[in-house]
């Protein structure tokens, strides 16, 4: 319930909220349009035409839009994980990776391709199936080894885990790589860009449920973690269940990276991006926080995935290349505003 504390009224937020959405529904519009084939749109939703005789209509509707979708899902799911971890962690260089959930999706993509793994379950197939395994693996190995005796997480070491879990997994990559064949190589190399090149209606529906669960999870929560990013001992005095709602968070936040990424790859700084363009506009507060970047994360990373289909077209920019050349001047840029 929306209170009028800390200079949030429920006025506020609707304005606030409704202004990204709207945002993202002109993205979602716009996006399908753009790519190296023009589309008659009057032509593509013209009923006189059969579907399968209908090149513009499966051009946008089987091409394309399924592609941005799984964008939207991907980039608003990197952008609420990335806001969530940067509050609980209290560092502005935080994101969605630095819990080694990334990587350890990656060791398992890569596994499955040097293993020539080649099965189908639940429409997905044995890549992203390893990949989200390995992302669930790292998470709870991470966790293991931070959790004490009284089942705290402390934000210092749980970071420092991470990053050592990250650095561990890139060099067991590493290792495969080097010793797999030149066709499983390429197919490594490629999965390790990040893309949504290669998706359908199935792939995001499937993957649907896990974020909305994500979302609304983080949602329900982000008061209690506003309390928690203040401080914990000023949390624990309003009453606020802190090692409860720190697990809670960290699990939904990093259930919801590894599921995206098994489907897309790794794909970088749009965790770290997205919240602090977002935070500079309408402040710190997770309530308004949450919703807002996942609408700005998934217009982002559509436009980034347009930009890359068309830039040199016929050849495509992997999306996860693009985020990475915008990520690395930023991360420049949020290190010296820190100093």
């Amino acid at each position: 319930m929306l209170t009028h504390t800390h200079g949030l009224t429920p006025r506020r937020y609707v304005q606030v909220v409704t202004a990204f959405f709207l945002l993202f529904l002109l993205v979602l519009g716009i996006a399908p349009l753009i790519g190296p084939t023009s589309v008659n749109l009057m032509k593509a939703l013209s009923s006189d035409i059969p579907f399968a005789e209908n090149v513009d209509a499966n051009i946008l509707f089987v091409a394309r839009f399924p592609r941005i979708l799984l964008g939207a899902l991907t980039g608003g799911a990197l952008a609420i994980s990335g806001a969530v971890l940067q509050a609980l962690l209290r560092n502005d260089l935080a994101a969605p990776f630095t819990l080694g959930i990334s990587s350890g999706a990656s060791l398992g993509a890569v596994i499955a391709i040097a293993l020539n793994l080649n099965f189908m379950f639940l429409g997905f197939s044995s890549v992203p199936i390893a990949a989200f395994l390995g992302a669930l693996g790292a998470m709870l190995l991470v966790f293991s080894l931070v959790k004490t005796r009284h089942g705290d997480f402390p934000t210092g070491v749980l970071l420092l885990a991470g990053v050592t879990a990250n650095f561990f997994f890139a060099s067991l990559v590493m290792f495969i790589h080097y010793l797999s064949d030149f066709t499983q190589s390429f197919q490594i190399v490629r999965w390790m860009m990040g893309g949504l090149d290669i998706t359908s209606y199935e792939t995001v529906w499937s993957i649907l449920p896990l974020v909305l669960i994500g979302f609304c999870g983080l949602l329900y929560i982000a008061r209690d973690l506003n309390l928690i990013s203040a401080g914990v001992h000023s949390a624990q005095s309003r009453g606020v269940d802190v090692k409860r709602t720190q697990k809670l968070a960290f699990v939904l936040a990093s259930l919801t990276t590894g599921t995206v990424v098994a489907t897309s790859g790794p794909i970088g700084f749009v965790g770290l991006i997205v919240p602090h363009m977002v935070r500079l506009v309408i402040g710190p507060d997770l309530r308004l926080l949450i919703p807002a970047s996942f609408f700005f994360g998934a217009s982002f990373l559509i436009l980034c995935d347009s930009f890359g289909r068309t830039f040199i077209a016929p050849v495509e920019i992997p999306v996860g290349v693009i985020t990475a050349l915008l990520g690395g001047p930023f991360f420049v840029w949020l290190l010296k505003r820190q100093r």
